[in-house]
């Protein structure tokens, strides 16, 4: 048995991967097929005979595309380009036909001739694909679109060419036409970013290594590596892939791993992991594992996986639509039949009965119920630095009742700050260890500085790998760095277990032998992190804090934010497997980070929240992405969400009721009592209900947001 995965472009919603997962099962040698609306692919299972071209085949037979997907590269389509090309077919035909429609001495046939591009090449998708759904014996959407606007073109045709007398509805046809495309085309944009979170994952890795050859150092393709080769990393390059030290010592910033936004100093035998940043020393390290092995390929793998396990959105029009298109078809064919055959109407009133039920049908207002809302929405959002990325956001936002914080850079600042200077004498502590770090570029060291400013050049500085520095400045020797380095008393060893407790590093500083004072560097809590969780609890969500940094140093943040629910010390597969867990007691999550670390996290959470500061991946991973990087617009942008949800649920209850309403005056329902719905009333009815489905969704300008 194989397995195939296949990029599939052109599917507008779930019902469309529904139906092209059954031809997929009826194809001989399929033992399995799943179709993703949401990650645009479909896995299939097969006998080794079968080969990707033929399921390709099967998959264009239903009216879409599809080509191989290369394990090895993450091939990018723009799955709206198609509908935007057809879309600047049909909106400017279509608006041209529809201000000709009111010009009196406007040709009929100029009407059809500016239609026929619109109706066939525009139009064509919705041909093929009513096709196919009608030799599967299915309908949907679709078809009644295809239905509709060739019921009004070939009336209106007809007409033209003098074989019925009527009116000409191109412009209902047309119309029609470019409104579904419009909201195809934003559809389509909205889901475009969704394998960018695994392409810039894959770009950490560097394309080329200074590998070890024949005992010369020579820049080879990254991929080209093999377990026991030895490579060099120079100071603030990438590691190439995972590995161990087998010579140098340096600082390798690991918070795409774990999240700790302290460097870890490594030396001979440490373990590196591949994608991670080499601090100020230079590297020789063995490859330990390669391609598919490694830390990153497993953290690309956790998030295609927890995107692929996504459920696909299923809007309230595709769930209806498998009821409510064959109900339309056959309504439409019943009334016309009782007009023609039982109250012995003329051929040209049934027809017209047949026709205003297609066109009063049509799924315009459907098609712009959701993507018009989320147009404004996200706009709206947009204007406060919220950026929704489509509906399967909004949906997932009104289902959240609990909301998972990362720590580093996400609740604080990620970067590392002075708290506390404890001095011992007279020595101005804070400023000896600035000088003595002046030509540091350790993270501890910039902090140090950060906080001091201008400070002169020691006489002389050396750097003790894993413990500190040494250096002089006037006459005397100055130390800085852990316990190991500068010796001290038992009090002052006390005072520095207290701050240790509180989550923070201390460094001690030495004057001439003599321990003068402690210094404290910490990763302090946003502005506004505790407000955003407060806010949060009053609006009855669960908070709670996910990190990979030890233990102490969380609970000491998690305090201070106002969080109790602290699990600490984990790694990227560990904060996914935790909110899965959480999804298995019936929560749905939604996860705010900032870190690469977070991706499979933000990819497995019903919504992932992003911030705008954060790393490209996380920001393309996450739903929503907060451009103002402020903690407080999580509970803005959950609330903008639900907003927004409800107006695409009462612009399609109103699409809804519209029809419902409306096709039995356009079926002769009220003829007895002298009230008819031509098609040109039925097309103008339609117009109505697109306007009321827009105006609904430009009320959401009012929206603000609880903060500013």
């Amino acid at each position: 048995m194989k397995k195939t995965t296949l990029r599939v472009t052109g599917m507008h919603c779930a019902s469309c991967a529904v139906n092209l997962e059954k031809a997929l099962k009826k194809t001989p040698g399929v033992t399995a097929a799943s179709v993703n609306f949401a990650t645009q692919k479909a896995t299939i299972e097969h006998a080794e005979h079968v080969h990707a071209n033929e399921l390709a085949g099967v998959i264009g037979t239903q009216g879409y595309a599809a080509f191989e997907e290369s394990t090895a590269h993450h091939g990018h389509v723009d799955d709206a380009a198609e509908v935007r090309n057809d879309l600047l077919v049909a909106a400017p035909l279509a608006f041209l036909v529809f201000v000709l429609s009111f010009v009196e001495s406007t040709p009929p046939i100029l009407l059809f001739l500016l239609s026929l591009p619109v109706q066939f090449w525009a139009g064509r998708l919705f041909y093929k694909r009513t096709w196919a759904a009608l030799k599967r014996g299915s309908a949907d959407m679709d078809v009644l679109v295809a239905l509709g606007t060739s019921a009004a073109f070939f009336y209106s045709a007809a007409v033209t060419f003098g074989f019925l007398n009527g009116s000409l509805y191109y412009d209902g046809a047309t119309v029609i036409i470019a409104f579904i495309l419009l909201g195809r085309y934003l559809e389509a944009r909205s889901r475009s970013l969704t394998g960018e979170a695994v392409r810039k994952l894959m770009d950490l890795q560097p394309k080329t290594v200074r590998a070890w050859r024949n005992g010369r150092e020579t820049e080879v393709p990254a991929d080209s590596l093999g377990k026991g080769d030895i490579f060099s990393v120079r100071p603030g390059e990438r590691i190439a892939t995972d590995g161990m030290v087998v010579f140098g010592d340096s600082s390798v910033d690991e918070s795409m791993v774990t999240g700790e936004s302290m460097p870890v100093e490594k030396k001979k035998g440490d373990s590196v992991v591949g994608g991670t940043v080499n601090g100020n020393g230079a590297l020789r390290i063995r490859a330990t594992r390669i391609g598919s092995e490694t830390m990153l390929a497993q953290i690309v793998k956790l998030v295609e996986d927890a995107q692929a396990a996504k459920a696909p959105v299923q809007l309230l029009a595709d769930k209806v639509a498998a009821v409510f298109v064959p109900a339309v078809i056959v309504i439409a064919l019943a009334s016309s039949a009782y007009w023609l055959f039982l109250a012995h109407s003329t051929f040209e009133f049934a027809l017209t009965i047949f026709v205003s039920v297609l066109i009063v049908a049509c799924p315009c207002a459907l098609g712009l119920a959701m993507p018009v809302a989320v147009l404004v929405g996200t706009g709206k959002g947009a204007e406060h630095g919220i950026l929704i990325k489509g509906g399967d956001a909004l949906e997932a936002a009104g289902k959240i009742d609990t909301v998972i914080f990362d720590k580093t850079g996400t609740l604080t600042k990620g970067k590392p700050e002075v708290t506390d200077v404890v001095k011992f004498g007279k020595d101005d502590a804070l400023r000896f260890a600035a000088i003595a770090e002046r030509n540091s570029e350790h993270p501890l060291a910039q902090a140090i500085l950060a906080k001091n400013g201008r400070v002169p050049n020691p006489s002389s500085f050396r750097n003790v790998a894993g413990k500190g520095v040494k250096a002089r400045y006037g006459g005397k020797e100055i130390t800085v760095g852990s316990r190991k380095l500068v010796k001290c008393d038992a009090k002052t060893d006390g005072i520095a277990k207290r701050l240790e407790a509180q989550g923070k590093t201390v460094v001690f500083v030495g004057v001439g032998g003599k321990c003068v004072g402690v210094i404290t560097i910490a990763d302090t809590l946003k502005e506004n992190a505790a407000q955003a969780v407060a806010s949060l609890g009053r609006k009855g969500f669960r908070t709670m804090m996910i990190t990979g940094d030890n233990a102490r140093t969380a609970q000491a943040i998690a305090d201070e934010a106002g969080i109790t629910a602290v699990i600490a010390e984990v790694l990227p597969e560990g904060k996914e497997k935790e909110v899965a867990r959480l999804q298995s007691e019936g929560r749905r999550v939604a996860f705010v980070g900032d870190g690469i670390n977070d991706a499979p996290a933000l990819a497995r959470a019903e919504l992932g929240i992003a911030l705008g500061s954060g790393t490209d991946v996380a920001m393309e991973t996450g739903g929503i992405v907060l451009v103002r990087n402020d903690l407080r617009d999580v509970a803005n942008a959950i609330d903008l969400s639900r907003y927004t949800l409800r107006k695409i649920r009462q612009n399609l209850f109103w699409a809804f009721a519209y029809n419902v309403a409306a096709i039995p005056v356009a079926a002769g329902a009220l003829y007895s009592y002298g009230v008819t719905l031509d098609p040109m009333v039925a097309g103008a009815a339609m117009a109505f209900s697109s306007v009321s489905v827009v105006g609904n969704a430009l009320l959401m300008k009012r929206w603000k947001p609880e903060t500013v």
